[in-house]
């Protein structure tokens, strides 16, 4: 039987709750009588997640590649989840920043070492026949995680390298888009024109990301570093897992996406072109566009040699 004085104890904390949102206690309690308990399979949504792996073709190999980048943006879901905690967290602690970072660093080591599951878990010839349904869509459209780059660090760093010294604060967001690294991926600077690939993307997502820009230019991660007292952002456990996190998004998980990509690409079996026609070996290797969220927690060296000899 149930202690009469903890259940007086919860029915008061109950009345307090519900009173200061203005509700009746006794509503919200007659609401429990008559709703059903939950269940793993209700709480999880599993049926609707199940659901959502429709395949385009007959191959049985496609299920995988539906499952995986399904899963991929969940964890890039929960990966904004906690960057955003720290964006918005009033009284910021050195602590604190530094168990939301590792924790955006091992889901990131989840993603690098579940690329076996796609180079290893796929047969070439099934993916060379699939992949030909998927143009001119690609990876490379993943909305989630361009706004992980734009919550991590501040925008001149994921500016490409040829177009940093004409941009700088005061620059409008339109044109600092437009000078994004990963445009390269699927725009001619010299005549302006955008692949398939960039103009779908940026008319289903250009307003979000530019609203998204905005919002971030001021609680990003780099910049709210730079809002700890000194003292804190020279904390070690904090500096650590900073230089984690910018390693293992720029340079591990992107090397293990690039070979895998190159596993297929390159197998002999295609025309070694990207589903959505992007100059993929440029767009990719962390030493072309030389993406660095915190660069000042990097050594000249390190700077000068970043993405090489991998």
């Amino acid at each position: 039987m149930a202690n009469p004085n903890k259940f007086d104890n919860v029915i008061e904390e109950l009345e307090d709750k519900f009173q200061s949102i203005n509700q009746n206690t006794e509503d919200h309690l007659k609401g429990l009588l008559y709703s059903k308990p939950i269940t793993y399979w209700d709480y999880i949504q599993t049926d609707a997640l199940l659901g959502l792996q429709i395949q385009r073709t007959q191959l049985p190999d496609e299920m995988v590649f539906i499952a995986y980048h399904q899963i991929n943006e969940l964890l890039f879901k929960m990966i904004l989840w906690e960057i955003e905690q720290v964006a918005e967290c009033k009284e910021l602690k050195a602590d604190f920043f530094a168990e939301k970072v590792m924790r955006v660093s091992r889901y990131f080591d989840m993603l690098t070492t579940s690329f076996n599951i796609m180079r290893e878990g796929m047969e070439v010839e099934q993916y060379m026949k699939f992949r030909h349904t998927l143009t001119p869509a690609s990876g490379f459209q993943s909305a989630q995680y361009r706004m992980i780059e734009f919550a991590s660090t501040e925008l001149i760093n994921l500016i490409d390298y040829r177009f940093r010294a004409t941009i700088d604060r005061n620059t409008p967001y339109t044109h600092a888009f437009e000078h994004l690294y990963w445009q390269a991926a699927g725009k001619d600077y010299k005549t302006s024109e955008k692949s398939t690939l960039l103009v779908n993307f940026e008319k289903r997502y250009k307003d979000d990301f530019l609203r998204f820009m905005e919002s971030y230019n001021t609680k990003n991660l780099w910049t709210r570093f730079k809002e700890l007292p000194m003292e804190a952002q020279k904390d070690e456990n904090l500096v650590q897992a900073m230089r984690h996190y910018d390693y293992t998004v720029n340079i591990t998980w992107v090397m293990a996406h690039y070979n895998t990509a190159r596993h297929y690409i390159e197998s002999g079996l295609g025309d070694g072109e990207a589903t959505g026609g992007s100059d993929w070996k440029k767009y990719m290797h962390p030493k072309y566009q030389r993406r660095i969220f915190f660069p000042e927690l990097w050594s000249q060296d390190e700077l000068d040699n970043w993405g090489e000899n991998i």
